[in-house]
């Protein structure tokens, strides 16, 4: 899976289109002032490298995805449990749950979860 290394303003920029797209450069321009609090000319160096990335696209002054959060997420934690927990997902759920407990239902949530993904 490619890798993206957004950093945290371009992610949260990204959110900002996925949520509204497609949305007009202007508007979202206004949209990240309010959201953001940047500025035309940060907005419009946030989506060129976006663009640049190949997760954005601007065309003919609408902005819209080229690559969903969804993927974008899944090669984020792929990445991440790779450099921090040599992709072990039994060390990542022990470390972070070890000062956390969870009710019932969640823990049967999970079991689901964990039941689904199982190789047979």
């Amino acid at each position: 899976m490619k890798q993206y290394d957004l950093c945290d303003s371009e992610y949260r920029f990204a959110n900002l289109v996925w949520e509204n797209e497609p949305i007009g450069s202007g508007d979202l321009v206004k949209i990240s002032l309010e959201k953001l609090g940047w500025k035309k000319s940060t907005t419009y160096t946030v989506l060129k490298k976006l663009c640049d990335k190949s997760i954005l696209r601007n065309e003919n002054a609408m902005v819209s995805s080229i690559i969903n959060r969804e993927y974008i997420q899944k090669a984020e934690s792929e990445e991440f449990m790779e450099r921090t927990f040599s992709g072990s997902l039994p060390q990542f759920i022990a470390s972070f749950m070890s000062d956390k407990k969870i009710s019932k239902s969640e823990a049967e949530h999970l079991q689901k979860l964990i039941d689904s993904f199982k190789e047979d």
